[in-house]
């Protein structure tokens, strides 16, 4: 099914990317893989270091509709990651969280539209879910924004997936822990008992490639995780690293959830449980305002959310051993020659 085709990446010098890319650049799968990007430094990095004839290079941005057209014509299948993901600095600059997340993902899907792309995968996550910050409201209606778009594009199925923290990606705590241990610098904490979705980046791929294969229009879907708190991540990379650094408290940030929602109450009611992950399929009722606002649902307030306080915990001797498997850990505490995924 993936032979002779061409895959494009939006935001693909990302940690996602090369996930992908580790994935499908030794393989038969795709004859050719597209990266779209805003930065030359990083395009020019991963040019050297994989020198693979499969891979091109477009040099854009998802704001700009004319440089996504370019790079969506001839393509097969478009994975499209790129946002800006941050929480601070979206929380400070929240309109430019919007015209990269909800109008670039509109571009994406009308470039993708026009040029007859097969399937659009959009990357959303977590915070999105009960969304208290500008990161997680901009890829919350980045959402609404695929599902509305999936409804009237016969030849193009645009879908979702939605995923927690990725260890060690880049901006997460684990690479911050580590450095702050490294340097004998206290690990600063905001809450320990904070609780996160512990997932790997093979994991993140994986939903990916399981929404590929199974997603229809407007479908999302997320994977079931483990979750833990930050307390005892922080404790878990101190006994690994058989360090006695401290660990600072310096409260929660602005915009920072206690604990964070994979699924809402109004989406578990209708969610599909397909073993290791859950899929969503899109509200498609028509514009008949009765069903929105009169109508109603009684089971809404007799379900739970899935959350990374109701999902199953890892204690420490858990976090470890998911630690122990991740590529940065590994060279960095064990001293393994591996390859470790680019930031």
């Amino acid at each position: 099914m993936l032979q002779n085709k061409t895959l494009l990446i939006t935001g693909g010098t990302g940690s996602f990317g090369n996930a992908v890319l580790q994935r499908f650049l030794h393989t038969d799968h795709f004859s050719e893989i597209r990266i779209f990007s805003r930065d030359e430094k990083k395009q020019d990095d991963m040019r050297n270091s994989l020198k693979n004839e499969k891979l091109k290079f477009y040099i854009g941005d998802v704001r700009n509709y004319d440089s996504i057209e370019r790079a969506c014509r001839g393509v097969d299948y478009v994975f499209h990651a790129a946002a800006l993901k941050q929480v601070p600095s979206c929380e400070f600059f929240p309109l430019e969280a919007t015209r990269t997340n909800v109008l670039g993902t509109q571009n994406v899907i009308d470039a993708a539209a026009y040029n007859k792309v097969k399937k659009v995968i959009c990357l959303s996550t977590d915070k999105a879910a009960y969304p208290i910050n500008a990161m997680g409201i901009s890829k919350a209606l980045m959402e609404k924004v695929a599902v509305a778009a999936s409804r009237n594009n016969p030849d193009t199925t645009v879908c979702l997936t939605r995923y927690g923290n990725v260890m060690a990606s880049r901006g997460s705590v684990i690479p911050l822990f580590l450095k702050q241990i490294q340097e004998n610098n206290p690990i600063t904490i905001t809450d320990p008992k904070m609780t996160r979705f512990l997932m790997s980046l093979d994991e993140a791929v994986e939903l990916v490639l399981f929404a590929f294969e199974h997603g229809n229009a407007g479908d999302l879907f997320v994977n079931k995780a483990p979750a833990g708190t930050i307390g005892d991540l922080a404790q878990a990379l101190k006994e690994m690293c058989k360090s006695d650094t401290e660990i600072k408290i310096i409260g929660t940030r602005h915009g920072e959830k206690l604990y964070e929602t994979l699924c809402t109450r109004e989406e578990m009611i209708k969610a599909e449980d397909m073993g290791e992950f859950y899929r969503i399929p899109a509200d498609n009722r028509d514009l008949n305002y009765a069903q929105y606002f009169s109508e109603g649902e009684k089971e809404v307030s007799e379900i739970e959310d899935y959350n990374s306080h109701n999902t199953s915990q890892e204690d420490v001797e858990g976090m470890k051993k998911l630690l122990s498997k991740l590529p940065l850990i590994r060279k960095e505490v064990f001293g393994e020659d591996v390859l470790q995924m680019p930031g």
